[in-house]
Formats: structure tokens, C-alpha cells, sequence
């Protein structure tokens, strides 16, 4: 069946890409064929297979369904260690939320079977002091002691890899599994325990990953993000799934790992050279999936599994830093597809998360040529009349335009409708607040998706840019509730706003008949600061969920470990416990047994 869906969506993939080429060279074609009209039908080639492959997955993961993996009654038998990797965190945040997540874990009664383990790699010593007092009030509140576990590493050689590389070969003989959180995930403790129960049932399986769904956000950015992560992610992930079979994807929190899997194949080289394609691997979870693969080992995206929450930044500029570490970890692995031993869709999930940032240059390079070509074109003249809105195609040129621009359409945006169309009359029944609401928010947010495109194709371009020409962009701190001002979203964008007054400068002057065109382009990028500051603020968050805009499930039923969550944040009033002591060594000791990872 797995083969069944890889060949079906690699065959329809390739299709719509043939599909859109070959109208987009008959369009070309129809004046003087020049060498830069070639350039760009492979630039769109290259560049719509990735949109075609995404549309693609869509489609199968509304037919393929989520079948429920096999299970073990009652409660588990083998520990699990939670690890939660931190680097210079909001304490308070961290702590609170497994403070909320033990809470729940004890309601199941397996909470003797799981232990709680902070590992810091947090260089601050302000942030760190913070952490320690704050591990001591969880400790005595949740009566944690000799199940919670703190330790702050000296020196974080291999960054959050190898913080948790350092706990396998220190601890790891301890546990049966490891369940790998972020300092934001949330997780039911019903869930913890059935990932357990899940990797106890299949002793082949390496690794299972949960689809986590993005709660708390507060910025109109932060809600579309939330929205799309409810009502469009999982039919993708379903899809996606169904391709993937038993070689998955690994997405670096939020997943339960089997130690014996990890501690043989996962350990992570150091690369040759500089950064940015030389030192730490930085998409080290893309990396110890395909590592897991090659060791013989099965992993599962279990899109069926609830309860798996995390946070996700509330503005532009904060993901598009996050996003900048990404592209440099993914590029990266341009030097690992020649790697030995990787099974052959290992090597394409390599390349696909290489072209995912790769695409945005291309496409770039793309509309640069077609801005360029009717400078060379020696062909009929589209516009012959002063002031036209529309191109008037030769006859033979329109049909084949017109569907090139619905096969480009229905890439972008069918996968979407079809989505609404499944849920029309279900809304109710998933948790949202009815088919009107979710058809709103789907419409809003293709249109906000349309105005975001040419912003964050800019923020891609610029970073590929960066670490082709030798910029390291290294492990910044993730930014959570930080905000942004308009100084600050000027600072970050200006740049894109002179591209965009530049672009339609050039077009109303030298190609006016152009400028109609350019516009969807153009004055996204003009208003990119006003854009990126005006998403971002609560106050956008609030306007939108005052007309029911992107509201999700989460918002109308609160998440039962969310709601503790609260609870926690509430009592503990987000200040550091006064007259905080260090723990003890007996309460931070974590259980040693050496375990060297293999290489």
C-alpha cells in the first residue's frame, strides 16, 4: 500500500509539473523561442513540482485516512524518559508546563513509569539560576523527587543534539524509550501513555511521531498559523503518512523515540569545514530519521494520536529567524545525499527538505526572467492599446494561458477548497464552531497566505544568500511572546520595500502593461514593514477572534493539559519562588548508566 501511495502521488506530481511546463512553453514558444525563455520553463519545472508534490499529498490525505496503529491494554510496563531540552528559555514557561504536563500523566497512574528530565544547555547564568529555583518548586509541588531531573551542561558541544547525544550515553541504559519534547510542547499525559503503549506493541519500530497542533497564539500572524495547523495540517500529514509508510519523518519534539534505536544509530557526526555547510549538523532530527532508516529500523507519523500541542512564534520576524536556522540545517544536507547506506526515499526526503528552501531563489529567479524577457522579445505585442488591464493573446496563445494560470491556481489553492469541502457538515463534529466559520477562515486565509508569499519568498531568498556566500546564522534563542515594534519591523524589511518600489518603478516605467501584473508581487513587499507589524500585534489577535476568524477547536474546548497549564501560570503567579535554594545533588542527579550512541 505504501508503494501504492508513493507512486501515486510521485505520478501525479509529475503530471501537473509536465503539465504546467509544457503550457508555459507552448505559451513561449509562440513568438521567437529565446534561450531565456528556456531558462524559464525550467525554472518553473523545477519550481511547481514542489507546489504540485505538496497538492499532491493533500489529495491522498483526503482518501487515505489514519488507521489506528496497534496498541497494548492497560497501563505501560517500560520507562520513558521526558526530556526537555532548553536553551536560555523563559523558566517560568518551561517548568510550568511540566508541572501541567506531570498532572496530567498522574491522572493516568503511570506516572511511575515516566520521569521528567530537564536538560540545559542554557548559557546565561541569570537564566540558569532562574531554572534551578524553578525545578526546586516543581519539585516539592509535584512531589517529584527521584522522577524529575535537572542538569545544566558546562559546555553544549553539538547543540540540542548533542545535549540529548550526552544524556543517551550518561542515562540511557535506563529507559526503554525517550519522549523528546521542546521547552513549548504541551502533551496530554493519555498521550504520553499511549506512545508508550504504541512502542511497546511494535518492537520495530524506532520512532513515532505526533502532529502537533499550535495553541496560545495572540497575533493575527500567530492565528493563521494556529488555523492552519487544525484544519489543513492534518489531511496533509495523513497524506504524507501514507507515502512515508514505515521510513517517516522525524520533526524533532513532540515524538517518542525507542533508546536501543537511538544509542545504535543516531550518533551525529561533526562536519568538515566552517559553517555554514561545515560543523554541527543543525536539522539534526531530518538526519536521525534517516539514520533510524538506515539502522533497519521502522518510524510511524501517527496522525490519529490527539493531544499533542505546541507553541509557534507570533510574528513574521521571529519565524523568519527561525526559519533562517532551518534553511542553513537543511542545506546542509546537500552534503549528506551521497551519504552510504541510505534507503532511496530517505535520500529524497533529504532533497525535498533541501528544495523546500531552494524554491524560493528559483522562484525568484523566475520572476526576474519574466520581468526581463519583454525586453527581448521580438515577438507580437500582447498590449497594443494604451491603458489595457488584460493581454490580448494571439488565439493560439489563450487557451494555453488560461490554463496554465487555473493549473497554478488550482496547485495553490485546490487542495484547500476540497479540505472545506470535506468538512462542510463535520465542522461541528471536529470541535469547530461550525462550516461557516471554518469556510470564513479558509478564504481569509488564502488571501493571507497570497499576501505572505512574496514577503517570506523574499526572507528565504536572502538566507540562501547568505550561507551559499559563507554567512553562519548558528543556534539563535527562540523568540517566544517577544512581539515587534514598527522600528523593529522596519529595521528587518526596508530592504524588501525597496525591492518592491524598485520593481514597480522599473515596470511603470519601461513595461507599464506589466505593472497590473506585478502588483499581487510588488505591494506586498512595499508594505512588508507595515505588514509584518500590523500581524503582529495582540491587538490583531483579538480583532480576528471577535469575529470568529481562525478560531479553533482549542479556543472553544479548552485542552484538558492546556487548562492545567493555566492553572499552573495562575498559582504560580510568574514570579521565581522568593528564598529559591539550588537543589541538592540527590534531587538533580539523573540516573547514570554509560550508553555510547553509534556513529
Amino acid at each position: 500500500m505504501v508503494y501504492y501511495y508513493r507512486l501515486l502521488t510521485l505520478a501525479a506530481s509529475l503530471l501537473l509539473t509536465f503539465l504546467a511546463a509544457s503550457l508555459f512553453f507552448d505559451y513561449v514558444a509562440s513568438d521567437d523561442l529565446e534561450v531565456l525563455d528556456l531558462i524559464r520553463v525550467a525554472l518553473l519545472a523545477v519550481t511547481s513540482f514542489g507546489i504540485a508534490w505538496g497538492a499532491s499529498l493533500a489529495f491522498s490525505g483526503l482518501f487515505a485516512g489514519a488507521p489506528k496503529a496497534p496498541t497494548l491494554p492497560g497501563l505501560p510496563t517500560k520507562r520513558t524518559a521526558v526530556l526537555v531540552p532548553i536553551y536560555n528559555e523563559d523558566p517560568f514557561a518551561t517548568f510550568s508546563r511540566i508541572s501541567a504536563m506531570d498532572e496530567s500523566l498522574v491522572t493516568t497512574g503511570a506516572e511511575d513509569v515516566f520521569d521528567f528530565v530537564v536538560l540545559s544547555d542554557t548559557r546565561n547564568d541569570d537564566i540558569a539560576a532562574e531554572e534551578e529555583a524553578y525545578f526546586l518548586r516543581l519539585v516539592e509541588e509535584r512531589r517529584g523527587k527521584g522522577r524529575m531531573f535537572y542538569r545544566r551542561r558546562p559546555v553544549n558541544h553539538g547543540r540540542k543534539a548533542g545535549n540529548i547525544a550526552d544524556f543517551v550515553r550518561r542515562s540511557g541504559a535506563a529507559y526503554d524509550f525517550l519522549l523528546v519534547l521542546d521547552a513549548d510542547s504541551l502533551v496530554e499525559g493519555e498521550t504520553m501513555v499511549e506512545l508508550a503503549r504504541r512502542m511497546e506493541a511494535a518492537p520495530d519500530v524506532g520512532l513515532i511521531q505526533t502532529l502537533p497542533k499550535v495553541i496560545n497564539a495572540k497575533s493575527l500572524f500567530g492565528r493563521s498559523m494556529q488555523f492552519a495547523s487544525w484544519f489543513f495540517a492534518p489531511a496533509f500529514s495523513r497524506g504524507l503518512a501514507a507515502v512515508q509508510g514505515g521510513t517517516g519523518a522525524f520533526w524533532g519534539h513532540n515524538a517518542i523515540i525507542r533508546t536501543e534505536a537511538f544509542a545504535a544509530c543516531c550518533g551525529l557526526p561533526r562536519l568538515s569545514g566552517k559553517p555554514p555547510f561545515g560543523g554541527d549538523i543543525l536539522s539534526h532530527d531530518y538526519v536521525e530519521a534517516v539514520l533510524l532508516s538506515r539502522g533497519g529500523w521502522k518510524l510511524r507519523l501517527d496522525t490519529d494520536l490527539e493531544g499533542s500541542y505546541e507553541e509557534a512564534p507570533d510574528d513574521l520576524m521571529a519565524f523568519a529567524k527561525r526559519d533562517r536556522r532551518w534553511c542553513q540545517g537543511n542545506l546542509q544536507h546537500i552534503r549528506l545525499l551521497i551519504a552510504p547506506g541510505l534507503p532511496l526515499w530517505s535520500r529524497y526526503f533529504l532533497l525535498q527538505g533541501i528544495m523546500a528552501y531552494l524554491a524560493s531563489p528559483l522562484w525568484l529567479a523566475f520572476l526576474v526572467t519574466s520581468i526581463m524577457a519583454p525586453f527581448f522579445a521580438t515577438g507580437p505585442v500582447y498590449f497594443p492599446e494604451q491603458g489595457m488591464l488584460f493581454p490580448r493573446f494571439p488565439h493560439v496563445d489563450t487557451s494555453k494561458a488560461l490554463m496554465l494560470l487555473a493549473t497554478v491556481a488550482a496547485l495553490l489553492i485546490l487542495p484547500r477548497l476540497l479540505i472545506l469541502a470535506r468538512a462542510s457538515g463535520q465542522a461541528s463534529d471536529r470541535g469547530f464552531s461550525g462550516t461557516a466559520s471554518v469556510a470564513w477562515s479558509t478564504i481569509v486565509e488564502v488571501l493571507w497566505s497570497s499576501v505572505m508569499a512574496p514577503i517570506m519568498l523574499l526572507f528565504q531568498s536572502r538566507a540562501v544568500l547568505q550561507i551559499v556566500t559563507g554567512a553562519d546564522g548558528g543556534w539563535p534563542v527562540s523568540a517566544r511572546d517577544e512581539g515587534v515594534s514598527l522600528g523593529e519591523a522596519w529595521s528587518g524589511s526596508w530592504w524588501m520595500s525597496a525591492i518592491g518600489i524598485l520593481t514597480l518603478t522599473v515596470a511603470g516605467v519601461a513595461t507599464p502593461e506589466l505593472l497590473p501584473w506585478l502588483l499581487p508581487v510588488g505591494v506586498p513587499m512595499v508594505l512588508a514593514p507595515l505588514v509584518i507589524y500590523a500581524s503582529a500585534t495582540p491587538r490583531s489577535g483579538l480583532s480576528a477572534a471577535r469575529v470568529g476568524l481562525f478560531a479553533t477547536p482549542a479556543e472553544l474546548t479548552v485542552p484538558r493539559v492546556v487548562d492545567r497549564h493555566r492553572s499552573v501560570i495562575s498559582r504560580w503567579g510568574g514570579r521565581p519562588p522568593e528564598d529559591a535554594e539550588i537543589p541538592d545533588a540527590e534531587t538533580t542527579a539523573i540516573p547514570t548508566s554509560e550508553v555510547e550512541p553509534g556513529r
